[in-house]
């Protein structure tokens, strides 16, 4: 790789305005190596971002025409995902890397079609799995690790949205269920946990409200079953009737005792439709099994607290820094890729068991 690109800021165009790709913007002004050189909306967000930022850049209504005038070298997209795949594609064949947020795209074929676009072209698309860049969650996966296998995975995340994240879900539902947006994270990181082959899922949904399309659901919870015998399951309901009690679980059990994720204030009152809250861990306890001759426990549960805590904007920092460092160090995503096609894969299987009824879907 030449000394110019090296040194040379990534210009890069930002496609989509809300929380994400707001987030997103900032982290690129926030950054010696990138530069802004345009935003593009379909609606009023992307003046809203451009006076937030300062004011000054490119703004663009069409993708097309952005792509065309500004030749980035690298696209942000944080659209909704029914545009992602073609969004992506466009993007690598004129030559631009990609920062994409979950999901890659719509479908799994879609989502295969643009690794292979990825690859044609020989640019590096990055995933914006948020949580493999807290040092929580990094730990959480590595104690998980340590409890003997097979594993038992209990996680949640159901928001009690309204007002604009409530519109923001009711968008979201025109192409995507919650346990497919939102599970994808929370399937990745059991694929981390337990580093063995899922292969089979079911899942059950509701649609607990007409405010949604007619074939869509916004309560699910599915089950995943992997090869070492581990089981995990994710729940995910979206709307002004979600239910906060006990929204927020993260929970492992294996044989020698359990990992979870105490969020006192994330799991507060009111906190559940937060974005900010969906990161937050402030706590990891670990619990050891471990009986003596009267069964009674050998060790205190033992208390985790990391101080490296980023906020969301942190994390989205540190995710762009990581895009850089792909970019800049030619990092091979071969791995990268193929997890954010696994994961999706498991969330779609998901989708089409609620769908057919609960029907068990095994996986290839």
């Amino acid at each position: 790789m030449s000394a110019s690109v090296n040194e040379n800021p990534l210009r890069v165009l930002v496609v989509g305005c809300g929380n994400m790709g707001a987030s997103h913007a900032i982290a690129y002004q926030l950054s010696d190596g990138f530069e802004i050189c345009g935003i593009v909306s379909t609606g009023k967000s992307k003046e809203v971002l451009n006076e937030k930022l300062g004011g000054g850049y490119a703004l663009f209504s069409d993708y097309e025409t952005a792509l065309k005038e500004t030749k980035p070298d690298a696209v942000c997209i944080s659209t909704y995902p029914d545009t992602h795949e073609t969004f992506a594609i466009q993007a690598l064949q004129q030559g631009a890397h990609v920062f994409i947020e979950k999901p890659l795209a719509a479908s799994v074929e879609g989502a295969r079609r643009v690794v292979a676009a990825a690859k044609e072209a020989g640019k590096k698309v990055v995933v914006g799995y948020i949580l493999r860049h807290h040092p929580s969650w990094e730990r959480f996966v590595q104690e998980a690790q340590n409890i003997g296998k097979p594993l038992v995975m209990r996680m949640n995340l159901n928001q009690q949205s309204h007002g604009y994240m409530w519109t923001v879900h009711r968008n979201l539902m025109k192409s995507l269920s919650p346990i497919v947006d939102c599970g994808v994270h929370y399937i990745d990181v059991m694929c981390q946990m337990t580093r063995s082959k899922p292969i089979r899922v079911n899942a059950i949904g509701a649609r607990l409200t007409d405010a949604i399309p007619a074939d869509n659901y916004n309560y699910g919870q599915l089950q995943i079953w992997f090869e070492d015998g581990s089981v995990g399951w994710y729940e995910a309901g979206w709307g002004p009737m979600i239910s906060e009690t006990a929204f927020f679980v993260k929970d492992v059990i294996g044989p020698k005792g359990s990992v979870s994720i105490v969020a006192k204030d994330a799991g507060g009152a009111g906190k559940s439709s937060s974005v900010e809250a969906h990161t937050k861990t402030e706590s990891i306890r670990v619990h050891h099994a471990a009986l003596n001759e009267n069964d009674e426990f050998v060790q205190e549960d033992s208390w985790i607290n990391l101080e490296d805590e980023p906020d969301h904007q942190e994390l989205c920092n540190r995710e762009q820094a990581y895009f850089l460092k792909a970019v800049k160090e030619d990092i091979d995503l071969t791995d990268h890729l193929q997890d954010a096609v696994t994961s999706l894969q498991i969330a779609f299987a998901c989708d089409e068991s609620v769908r057919s009824g609960g029907r068990v879907i095994d996986l290839d």
